[in-house]
């Protein structure tokens, strides 16, 4: 259970590092990434959005096994993420730099996806 609680401790700073500035970036994104954000609503519920979960992978990594159903969606918000940007990049519609961060998120819903399965062993020798 130890390897589930530093990977969700991990994925929620990493990700509350990553998205908390982004709330005082709207003007620089659309700067130095043309062209401006047009629809803000969109680019701050995301951010929003995106900024919950970190919460839900800092309590996982409290109690991996008592918040272990909450381990599915978190893989599936990695994804969520992850592989548009893959298949936007192989289009040549973003940069290599979303990129990387769309790598980030893809290997920690791989770790997600071995953290659901390690805790499952956890689980049943605890019943």
């Amino acid at each position: 259970m130890t390897f589930a609680k530093r990977v969700f401790l991990i994925a929620g700073v990493y990700g509350l590092l990553v998205l908390v500035p982004q709330y005082f970036m709207e003007e620089r994104i659309g700067r130095d990434t043309p062209p401006p954000i047009t629809h803000p609503e969109f680019f701050y519920g995301f951010v929003g959005t995106a900024v919950a979960f970190q919460i839900v992978f800092l309590l996982l990594s409290r109690d991996p096994l008592r918040y272990r159903a909450m381990m599915i969606p978190s893989v599936m918000e990695k994804a969520g993420f992850g592989i548009p940007v893959v298949a936007l990049f192989l289009q040549g519609r973003t940069s290599g730099m979303t990129l990387v961060f769309a790598s980030v998120d893809l290997l920690l819903g791989v770790l997600f996806i071995v953290a659901y399965l390690r805790t499952a062993r956890a689980s049943l020798s605890v019943t």
